[in-house]
Protein backbone atom coordinates (compact mmCIF):
# COMPACT_ATOMS: atom_id res chain seq x y z
CA UNK A 1 0.00 0.00 0.00
CA UNK A 2 1.28 3.11 -1.06
CA UNK A 3 0.48 6.32 2.07
CA UNK A 4 1.36 9.70 2.09
CA UNK A 5 1.77 11.35 5.13
CA UNK A 6 0.86 15.39 5.50
CA UNK A 7 2.97 16.69 8.61
CA UNK A 8 5.59 15.29 10.43
CA UNK A 9 4.91 16.26 14.63
CA UNK A 10 4.64 13.46 16.72
CA UNK A 11 1.86 11.84 15.17
CA UNK A 12 2.52 12.14 11.51
CA UNK A 13 5.99 10.64 12.88
CA UNK A 14 4.65 7.75 14.62
CA UNK A 15 2.31 6.48 11.64
CA UNK A 16 4.29 6.61 9.17
CA UNK A 17 7.31 4.72 11.59
CA UNK A 18 4.18 2.34 12.01
CA UNK A 19 3.29 1.86 8.18
CA UNK A 20 6.92 1.44 7.40
CA UNK A 21 7.54 -1.43 9.52
CA UNK A 22 4.76 -2.92 7.86
CA UNK A 23 6.51 -2.89 4.81
CA UNK A 24 3.76 0.19 3.65
CA UNK A 25 5.61 2.72 0.87
CA UNK A 26 5.28 5.87 3.15
CA UNK A 27 5.93 9.35 1.49
CA UNK A 28 6.05 12.36 4.28
CA UNK A 29 5.11 15.50 3.64
CA UNK A 30 6.80 18.14 5.87
CA UNK A 31 6.87 22.62 5.69
CA UNK A 32 9.83 22.01 7.97
CA UNK A 33 13.22 21.20 6.23
CA UNK A 34 14.79 19.87 10.12
CA UNK A 35 12.20 17.79 10.38
CA UNK A 36 12.31 15.86 6.98
CA UNK A 37 16.08 15.97 7.32
CA UNK A 38 15.94 13.90 10.47
CA UNK A 39 12.78 11.71 9.34
CA UNK A 40 15.00 10.93 6.15
CA UNK A 41 17.48 10.15 8.31
CA UNK A 42 16.04 7.81 10.93
CA UNK A 43 13.28 6.22 8.68
CA UNK A 44 13.37 3.67 6.08
CA UNK A 45 10.23 6.13 4.10
CA UNK A 46 10.85 9.04 1.44
CA UNK A 47 10.20 12.58 2.61
CA UNK A 48 9.41 15.74 1.50
CA UNK A 49 9.88 19.30 2.11
CA UNK A 50 7.09 21.74 0.95
CA UNK A 51 3.17 22.46 1.82
CA UNK A 52 0.98 19.18 1.28
CA UNK A 53 -2.09 21.57 0.05
CA UNK A 54 -0.10 22.56 -3.23
CA UNK A 55 -0.68 20.11 -6.18
CA UNK A 56 2.86 20.07 -7.04
CA UNK A 57 4.19 18.51 -4.22
CA UNK A 58 1.43 16.13 -3.98
CA UNK A 59 2.86 15.11 -7.05
CA UNK A 60 6.38 15.18 -6.39
CA UNK A 61 4.81 12.64 -3.06
CA UNK A 62 3.32 10.47 -5.68
CA UNK A 63 0.03 11.19 -5.35
CA UNK A 64 -0.89 9.76 -8.82
CA UNK A 65 -0.62 6.17 -7.32
CA UNK A 66 -1.13 6.49 -4.03
CA UNK A 67 -3.87 4.34 -1.75
CA UNK A 68 -4.52 6.83 0.99
CA UNK A 69 -3.38 10.04 2.34
CA UNK A 70 -3.22 10.92 6.14
CA UNK A 71 -3.72 14.79 6.41
CA UNK A 72 -1.95 15.42 10.04
CA UNK A 73 -0.69 18.91 9.79
CA UNK A 74 -1.26 21.61 12.54
CA UNK A 75 -3.43 23.93 10.29
CA UNK A 76 -7.12 22.26 9.70
CA UNK A 77 -7.65 24.24 6.93
CA UNK A 78 -4.47 22.86 5.30
CA UNK A 79 -5.56 18.99 6.25
CA UNK A 80 -8.96 20.19 4.69
CA UNK A 81 -7.74 21.53 1.34
CA UNK A 82 -5.04 18.58 1.23
CA UNK A 83 -7.79 16.36 1.01
CA UNK A 84 -9.63 18.30 -1.75
CA UNK A 85 -6.82 17.91 -4.08
CA UNK A 86 -5.90 14.51 -3.23
CA UNK A 87 -9.68 13.96 -4.69
CA UNK A 88 -10.22 16.05 -6.98
CA UNK A 89 -6.87 16.15 -9.20
CA UNK A 90 -5.29 12.95 -7.99
CA UNK A 91 -8.25 10.75 -7.29
CA UNK A 92 -6.56 8.75 -4.08
CA UNK A 93 -9.16 6.64 -3.36
CA UNK A 94 -8.73 7.54 0.78
CA UNK A 95 -8.76 10.52 2.23
CA UNK A 96 -8.22 10.88 6.03
CA UNK A 97 -7.66 14.37 7.89
CA UNK A 98 -7.46 15.71 11.58
CA UNK A 99 -9.27 18.13 12.14
CA UNK A 100 -9.58 20.23 15.40
CA UNK A 101 -11.90 23.12 15.38
CA UNK A 102 -15.39 22.79 16.92
CA UNK A 103 -16.40 24.96 14.26
CA UNK A 104 -15.79 22.46 11.79
CA UNK A 105 -17.42 19.53 13.52
CA UNK A 106 -20.65 21.05 14.27
CA UNK A 107 -23.49 19.24 13.64
CA UNK A 108 -25.36 21.61 11.86
CA UNK A 109 -22.77 21.38 9.30
CA UNK A 110 -22.60 17.55 8.81
CA UNK A 111 -22.67 17.63 5.10
CA UNK A 112 -19.73 19.83 4.84
CA UNK A 113 -17.10 16.70 4.48
CA UNK A 114 -19.42 14.94 2.53
CA UNK A 115 -18.46 13.58 -1.00
CA UNK A 116 -19.98 16.10 -3.35
CA UNK A 117 -18.57 18.74 -0.66
CA UNK A 118 -14.87 18.70 0.97
CA UNK A 119 -14.63 14.71 0.16
CA UNK A 120 -12.89 13.55 3.29
CA UNK A 121 -13.68 10.26 4.18
CA UNK A 122 -12.78 9.95 7.77
CA UNK A 123 -12.36 13.30 10.23
CA UNK A 124 -10.53 12.34 13.05
CA UNK A 125 -11.08 14.81 16.00
CA UNK A 126 -8.37 14.70 18.74
CA UNK A 127 -10.47 16.37 21.35
CA UNK A 128 -13.40 14.57 20.61
CA UNK A 129 -11.65 11.24 21.24
CA UNK A 130 -9.19 13.04 24.44
CA UNK A 131 -13.01 13.28 25.83
CA UNK A 132 -14.45 9.98 25.11
CA UNK A 133 -11.14 8.14 26.82
CA UNK A 134 -11.51 10.68 29.73
CA UNK A 135 -15.26 9.33 30.32
CA UNK A 136 -14.56 5.89 29.81
CA UNK A 137 -12.21 6.34 33.10
CA UNK A 138 -14.47 8.13 34.69
CA UNK A 139 -17.00 5.09 33.87
CA UNK A 140 -14.98 2.57 35.19
CA UNK A 141 -13.24 3.97 38.68
CA UNK A 142 -9.77 2.88 39.05
CA UNK A 143 -8.40 2.32 35.39
CA UNK A 144 -5.09 3.52 34.28
CA UNK A 145 -6.38 3.09 31.08
CA UNK A 146 -9.22 1.72 28.85
CA UNK A 147 -9.33 0.63 25.62
CA UNK A 148 -13.20 -0.70 24.39
CA UNK A 149 -13.12 -3.28 21.63
CA UNK A 150 -15.43 -5.08 19.63
CA UNK A 151 -18.40 -2.97 19.28
CA UNK A 152 -17.81 -2.45 22.98
CA UNK A 153 -18.37 -6.07 24.11
CA UNK A 154 -14.50 -6.49 25.56
CA UNK A 155 -12.32 -4.17 27.10
CA UNK A 156 -8.81 -3.79 27.71
CA UNK A 157 -7.51 -2.23 30.96
CA UNK A 158 -5.03 -1.09 32.90
CA UNK A 159 -5.02 -1.25 36.41
CA UNK A 160 -1.94 0.02 39.26
CA UNK A 161 -1.86 -2.98 41.38
CA UNK A 162 -1.28 -1.23 45.12
CA UNK A 163 -0.03 -2.97 48.49
CA UNK A 164 -4.30 -3.82 49.37
CA UNK A 165 -4.24 -5.68 45.72
CA UNK A 166 -5.62 -9.35 47.19
CA UNK A 167 -3.45 -10.92 43.67
CA UNK A 168 -0.28 -9.62 44.90
CA UNK A 169 2.60 -12.57 44.65
CA UNK A 170 0.09 -15.10 43.32
CA UNK A 171 1.19 -16.44 39.78
CA UNK A 172 -1.07 -16.48 37.00
CA UNK A 173 -1.93 -19.88 36.56
CA UNK A 174 -3.18 -19.81 40.51
CA UNK A 175 -5.28 -16.24 39.87
CA UNK A 176 -7.68 -17.99 36.87
CA UNK A 177 -7.82 -20.96 39.74
CA UNK A 178 -8.89 -18.16 42.01
CA UNK A 179 -11.66 -16.66 39.75
CA UNK A 180 -12.86 -19.74 37.29
CA UNK A 181 -16.12 -18.16 36.05
CA UNK A 182 -14.35 -14.72 35.40
CA UNK A 183 -13.76 -14.36 31.88
CA UNK A 184 -10.32 -12.29 31.88
CA UNK A 185 -6.83 -12.52 30.30
CA UNK A 186 -3.59 -10.67 32.19
CA UNK A 187 -2.29 -9.58 28.23
CA UNK A 188 0.96 -7.81 29.39
CA UNK A 189 2.39 -6.15 33.00
CA UNK A 190 4.80 -3.25 32.93
CA UNK A 191 7.07 -3.09 35.65
CA UNK A 192 9.36 -0.08 35.42
CA UNK A 193 10.87 0.03 32.53
CA UNK A 194 10.23 -3.52 31.82
CA UNK A 195 7.36 -4.70 29.44
CA UNK A 196 6.52 -8.30 30.06
CA UNK A 197 4.28 -11.08 28.14
CA UNK A 198 3.62 -13.20 31.45
CA UNK A 199 3.77 -16.75 31.52
CA UNK A 200 1.12 -18.35 33.65
CA UNK A 201 3.53 -20.52 35.61
CA UNK A 202 6.18 -18.55 36.36
CA UNK A 203 5.17 -15.17 36.55
CA UNK A 204 3.72 -12.63 39.60
CA UNK A 205 1.71 -9.85 39.81
CA UNK A 206 3.89 -7.17 42.68
CA UNK A 207 2.90 -4.03 44.46
CA UNK A 208 3.46 -1.25 41.75
CA UNK A 209 2.79 -3.08 38.83
CA UNK A 210 1.02 -1.79 36.01
CA UNK A 211 -1.44 -5.06 34.37
CA UNK A 212 -2.95 -5.08 30.87
CA UNK A 213 -6.15 -7.33 31.34
CA UNK A 214 -8.48 -8.13 28.53
CA UNK A 215 -12.21 -8.53 30.18
CA UNK A 216 -15.77 -9.09 28.47
CA UNK A 217 -17.87 -6.13 30.11
CA UNK A 218 -20.17 -8.14 32.31
CA UNK A 219 -17.20 -9.23 34.27
CA UNK A 220 -15.67 -5.70 34.67
CA UNK A 221 -16.73 -4.90 37.97
CA UNK A 222 -15.88 -7.72 39.60
CA UNK A 223 -12.45 -8.57 37.71
CA UNK A 224 -11.26 -4.80 38.81
CA UNK A 225 -12.55 -5.57 42.27
CA UNK A 226 -10.11 -9.19 42.09
CA UNK A 227 -7.35 -6.11 41.49
CA UNK A 228 -8.13 -4.26 44.54
CA UNK A 229 -10.25 -1.48 42.60
CA UNK A 230 -13.80 -0.80 44.15
CA UNK A 231 -14.18 2.28 43.60
CA UNK A 232 -17.44 4.28 42.81
CA UNK A 233 -17.96 6.06 39.74
CA UNK A 234 -17.69 10.05 39.84
CA UNK A 235 -20.83 12.02 40.16
CA UNK A 236 -19.28 15.30 41.42
CA UNK A 237 -16.20 16.47 38.80
CA UNK A 238 -13.63 19.07 38.62
CA UNK A 239 -12.52 19.94 35.29
CA UNK A 240 -9.36 21.86 35.30
CA UNK A 241 -8.36 23.84 31.59
CA UNK A 242 -11.02 25.37 30.27
CA UNK A 243 -10.27 24.59 26.35
CA UNK A 244 -11.52 22.88 23.49
CA UNK A 245 -11.09 19.70 25.19
CA UNK A 246 -12.41 20.82 28.68
CA UNK A 247 -15.28 22.01 26.98
CA UNK A 248 -15.96 18.99 24.56
CA UNK A 249 -15.48 17.00 27.74
CA UNK A 250 -18.48 18.93 29.75
CA UNK A 251 -20.92 18.64 27.00
CA UNK A 252 -20.25 14.85 26.79
CA UNK A 253 -20.37 13.80 30.53
CA UNK A 254 -23.79 15.69 30.73
CA UNK A 255 -24.63 13.76 27.67
CA UNK A 256 -23.83 10.24 29.30
CA UNK A 257 -24.54 11.06 32.92
CA UNK A 258 -27.88 13.77 32.89
CA UNK A 259 -27.64 13.87 36.62
CA UNK A 260 -23.91 15.15 37.46
CA UNK A 261 -22.25 18.21 38.79
CA UNK A 262 -19.57 19.69 36.77
CA UNK A 263 -17.29 22.42 37.89
CA UNK A 264 -14.60 24.17 35.56
CA UNK A 265 -11.48 26.28 36.59
CA UNK A 266 -10.28 28.31 33.63
CA UNK A 267 -6.89 30.60 34.69
CA UNK A 268 -7.38 32.90 31.52
CA UNK A 269 -10.49 35.63 32.70
CA UNK A 270 -11.62 35.79 28.94
CA UNK A 271 -12.01 32.53 28.23
CA UNK A 272 -13.22 31.57 31.05
CA UNK A 273 -16.12 34.11 30.75
CA UNK A 274 -16.72 32.79 26.86
CA UNK A 275 -16.57 29.21 28.12
CA UNK A 276 -19.45 30.19 30.94
CA UNK A 277 -21.55 31.24 28.10
CA UNK A 278 -21.03 28.17 26.16
CA UNK A 279 -21.59 25.81 29.28
CA UNK A 280 -24.29 27.50 31.33
CA UNK A 281 -25.22 24.50 33.25
CA UNK A 282 -21.54 24.50 34.61
CA UNK A 283 -19.73 26.82 37.47
CA UNK A 284 -16.86 28.52 35.53
CA UNK A 285 -14.68 29.99 37.51
CA UNK A 286 -11.89 31.51 36.73
CA UNK A 287 -8.48 31.74 38.96
CA UNK A 288 -5.34 29.06 39.42
CA UNK A 289 -6.43 25.75 40.39
CA UNK A 290 -2.63 25.32 41.98
CA UNK A 291 -3.74 27.79 44.74
CA UNK A 292 -5.50 26.49 47.73
CA UNK A 293 -8.16 29.88 47.59
CA UNK A 294 -9.42 28.74 43.95
CA UNK A 295 -9.75 24.53 45.18
CA UNK A 296 -11.45 25.42 48.68
CA UNK A 297 -13.99 27.92 46.74
CA UNK A 298 -15.10 24.76 44.64
CA UNK A 299 -15.28 22.15 47.39
CA UNK A 300 -12.13 20.08 46.16
CA UNK A 301 -12.51 18.12 49.43
CA UNK A 302 -16.28 17.04 48.05
CA UNK A 303 -15.14 16.58 44.60
CA UNK A 304 -15.09 13.09 43.55
CA UNK A 305 -12.97 13.50 40.30
CA UNK A 306 -10.55 16.32 39.74
CA UNK A 307 -9.66 15.92 35.33
CA UNK A 308 -6.94 18.26 34.72
CA UNK A 309 -6.08 18.87 31.09
CA UNK A 310 -4.76 22.34 30.32
CA UNK A 311 -1.88 22.63 27.91
CA UNK A 312 0.54 21.83 30.60
CA UNK A 313 1.93 18.17 31.98
CA UNK A 314 3.44 19.91 34.90
CA UNK A 315 0.33 21.71 35.78
CA UNK A 316 -1.67 19.10 35.19
CA UNK A 317 0.66 16.56 37.52
CA UNK A 318 0.84 19.46 40.37
CA UNK A 319 -2.96 19.79 40.04
CA UNK A 320 -3.57 16.27 40.62
CA UNK A 321 -1.74 15.84 43.62
CA UNK A 322 -3.15 18.64 45.01
CA UNK A 323 -6.64 17.94 44.33
CA UNK A 324 -5.94 14.04 46.08
CA UNK A 325 -3.89 16.21 49.03
CA UNK A 326 -7.48 17.88 49.58
CA UNK A 327 -9.68 14.91 50.18
CA UNK A 328 -10.74 14.11 46.04
CA UNK A 329 -10.96 10.55 45.48
CA UNK A 330 -9.87 10.15 42.27
CA UNK A 331 -7.71 12.19 39.54
CA UNK A 332 -7.28 12.20 35.51
CA UNK A 333 -4.41 13.59 33.69
CA UNK A 334 -3.90 14.73 30.43
CA UNK A 335 0.05 13.88 29.71
CA UNK A 336 1.89 13.88 26.54
CA UNK A 337 5.61 13.26 28.20
CA UNK A 338 6.37 9.39 28.08
CA UNK A 339 8.29 10.07 31.26
CA UNK A 340 5.66 11.35 32.67
CA UNK A 341 2.92 9.21 32.34
CA UNK A 342 5.87 6.20 33.95
CA UNK A 343 6.17 7.80 37.15
CA UNK A 344 1.98 9.13 37.25
CA UNK A 345 0.49 6.17 39.36
CA UNK A 346 3.44 6.62 41.82
CA UNK A 347 2.48 10.58 42.01
CA UNK A 348 -0.78 9.09 43.23
CA UNK A 349 -2.28 9.59 40.14
CA UNK A 350 -5.28 7.34 39.18
CA UNK A 351 -5.94 7.79 35.23
CA UNK A 352 -3.86 9.19 32.66
CA UNK A 353 -4.85 10.68 28.94
CA UNK A 354 -2.00 10.49 26.72
CA UNK A 355 -3.62 12.73 23.37
CA UNK A 356 -0.85 11.58 20.90
CA UNK A 357 -1.65 7.86 21.81
CA UNK A 358 -5.26 8.25 21.54
CA UNK A 359 -4.85 10.49 18.25
CA UNK A 360 -2.24 7.64 16.87
CA UNK A 361 -4.89 4.77 17.74
CA UNK A 362 -7.78 6.50 16.11
CA UNK A 363 -5.69 6.63 12.92
CA UNK A 364 -4.30 3.51 13.03
CA UNK A 365 -8.09 2.31 12.93
CA UNK A 366 -8.82 3.63 10.08
CA UNK A 367 -5.18 3.06 8.26
CA UNK A 368 -5.31 -0.51 8.79
CA UNK A 369 -5.69 -2.56 5.73
CA UNK A 370 -7.30 -5.91 5.56
CA UNK A 371 -8.92 -7.93 8.67
CA UNK A 372 -7.62 -5.99 10.68
CA UNK A 373 -11.11 -4.32 12.10
CA UNK A 374 -9.29 -1.83 15.41
CA UNK A 375 -5.74 -0.99 16.66
CA UNK A 376 -4.73 0.59 19.82
CA UNK A 377 -1.48 1.51 21.15
CA UNK A 378 -0.14 1.06 24.24
CA UNK A 379 1.80 3.21 26.69
CA UNK A 380 5.14 3.99 25.50
CA UNK A 381 4.19 2.51 21.95
CA UNK A 382 5.91 -0.85 22.92
CA UNK A 383 2.51 -3.12 21.79
CA UNK A 384 -1.08 -2.77 20.31
CA UNK A 385 -3.63 -4.40 20.84
CA UNK A 386 -5.35 -5.29 17.96
CA UNK A 387 -9.16 -6.96 16.61
CA UNK A 388 -8.66 -9.08 13.43
CA UNK A 389 -11.75 -11.02 11.58
CA UNK A 390 -10.76 -14.84 10.69
CA UNK A 391 -11.92 -15.24 7.10
CA UNK A 392 -14.69 -17.84 6.40
CA UNK A 393 -11.96 -19.60 4.12
CA UNK A 394 -10.40 -22.96 5.10
CA UNK A 395 -7.17 -21.00 5.97
CA UNK A 396 -4.57 -23.10 8.39
CA UNK A 397 -6.01 -21.27 11.66
CA UNK A 398 -9.64 -22.81 11.68
CA UNK A 399 -10.39 -25.04 14.11
CA UNK A 400 -6.74 -25.73 15.60
CA UNK A 401 -6.33 -25.05 19.24
CA UNK A 402 -4.68 -21.98 20.39
CA UNK A 403 -1.84 -23.86 21.68
CA UNK A 404 -0.65 -25.35 18.22
CA UNK A 405 -0.49 -22.11 16.31
CA UNK A 406 3.28 -20.67 16.40
CA UNK A 407 2.78 -16.80 16.92
CA UNK A 408 5.36 -14.19 16.36
CA UNK A 409 7.56 -13.15 19.14
CA UNK A 410 5.93 -11.04 21.86
CA UNK A 411 2.54 -11.94 20.99
CA UNK A 412 -0.20 -13.14 22.88
CA UNK A 413 -4.03 -14.33 22.47
CA UNK A 414 -6.64 -12.23 24.48
CA UNK A 415 -9.69 -13.14 23.42
CA UNK A 416 -12.28 -13.85 20.99
CA UNK A 417 -15.71 -12.56 20.08
CA UNK A 418 -18.35 -15.33 18.20
CA UNK A 419 -21.95 -14.22 17.83
CA UNK A 420 -21.78 -11.83 20.32
CA UNK A 421 -19.73 -14.30 23.18
CA UNK A 422 -16.80 -13.08 24.58
CA UNK A 423 -14.50 -16.28 25.38
CA UNK A 424 -11.18 -15.93 27.06
CA UNK A 425 -8.12 -17.26 24.70
CA UNK A 426 -7.32 -20.42 26.53
CA UNK A 427 -4.61 -22.94 24.71
CA UNK A 428 -7.35 -25.59 24.08
CA UNK A 429 -9.78 -22.95 22.37
CA UNK A 430 -10.39 -23.00 18.79
CA UNK A 431 -11.06 -20.39 16.07
CA UNK A 432 -13.40 -20.68 13.79
CA UNK A 433 -14.86 -18.92 10.70
CA UNK A 434 -15.93 -15.03 11.32
CA UNK A 435 -14.52 -14.96 14.74
CA UNK A 436 -13.13 -11.85 16.04
CA UNK A 437 -9.88 -12.50 17.32
CA UNK A 438 -7.95 -10.11 19.73
CA UNK A 439 -4.21 -10.02 20.45
CA UNK A 440 -1.38 -8.02 21.63
CA UNK A 441 1.96 -7.84 19.67
CA UNK A 442 4.81 -5.52 18.75
CA UNK A 443 3.47 -2.84 16.18
CA UNK A 444 6.60 -4.63 14.17
CA UNK A 445 5.01 -7.69 13.93
CA UNK A 446 1.79 -6.73 12.66
CA UNK A 447 2.19 -7.77 9.00
CA UNK A 448 3.34 -11.08 9.97
CA UNK A 449 -0.33 -10.93 12.06
CA UNK A 450 -2.13 -10.25 8.63
CA UNK A 451 -0.18 -13.33 6.93
CA UNK A 452 -1.09 -15.67 9.49
CA UNK A 453 -4.61 -14.84 9.77
CA UNK A 454 -4.89 -15.13 5.54
CA UNK A 455 -2.62 -17.68 4.87
CA UNK A 456 -3.61 -21.07 3.43
CA UNK A 457 -0.45 -22.89 4.41
CA UNK A 458 0.18 -24.40 7.25
CA UNK A 459 3.86 -23.13 7.76
CA UNK A 460 2.66 -21.64 11.78
CA UNK A 461 1.05 -24.42 12.77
Amino acid sequence: MKVIICGAGRVGYAISSYLSDEGNEVTVIDICPETVAKINETLDISAIVGSASQPEILKQAGAENADMIVAATQLDEVNMVTCQVAHTIFNIPKKIARIRNDNYLSPEWANLFSRNHMPIDVVISPEKEVAKAIIERIRNPGSFNVIPLAYDAMKIVSVVCHENCPVLNTPIKQIYALFPDLKFKIMTIIRGDEKIIPDNDLDQVFPGDEVYFVVANEHMIRTMAAFGHEEKEARRILIIGGGQIGVRLAQELYKEFPDIVVRMIERNEQRARQVSEILPNVLVMHGDALTKEILEEVNIGYTEATIAITDYDESNILASVLAHEYGCKQTVSLLSNNTYISVASSLGIDAVVNPRAITISTILRYVRHGRIRSAASLRDDFAEVIEIEVPDIATALLYKPLKSIKLPDNTIFGAIIREGEVIIAHRDVMIKPNDRVVLLTAHNQIKRIEELFSSLEADYL
